[in-house]
């Protein structure tokens, strides 16, 4: 372990990422919050006030909106197998949305507002706005009001 593992150290943007990690992205919105051991790839636009954990992969080219929370060891693809030579689809998180551990978010995919995937959840389709999706693959659970009303529960 190097003196610069463990350290925060703040982006341009305002952004601030725990060392180590790669952000090879210029546009990361001011108060994002980036977890060590990230890897965040080129050309990548990450919105303002999220927060990704660490060791999560964020494919070149992906576009992730304001308020996202990406939690611990998850991962956003730009291409399918077999390679596609280049031709890359990148996954769209658009606001508010939440994305559990381990979940993988395969190329191409759209994660609408305000969806919410759960842990080690393989996503291989759209998701609609505010809706609950998780297993392998991932499948409706509930809606974002049934979860809600679950969490103030717990």
């Amino acid at each position: 372990m190097n003196e610069l593992s463990g350290q925060m150290v703040e982006l341009p943007s305002g952004a601030t990422a725990w060392l180590p990690c790669i952000v090879a992205s210029q546009n990361v919105g001011n108060g994002t919050n980036i977890g060590a051991l990230s890897h965040i790839g080129r050309d990548v636009t990450v919105g303002e006030h999220c927060r990704i954990q660490g060791s999560v992969y964020v494919a070149d080219k992906c576009v992730i909106g304001n308020n996202v929370f990406i939690g611990p060891n998850a991962t956003l693809t730009n291409d399918r197998h077999p390679p596609s030579n280049g031709k890359w689809k990148p996954v769209i998180v658009e606001d508010e949305v939440v994305i559990g551990a381990n979940a993988t978010i395969v190329a191409g995919v759209r994660l609408n507002t305000g969806c919410v995937i759960a842990a080690g959840a393989v996503v291989t389709t759209d998701i609609p706005a505010n809706q609950v999706w998780g297993g392998v693959p991932a499948k409706l659970l509930m809606t974002r009001e049934e979860y809600n009303s679950r969490r103030v529960q717990d």
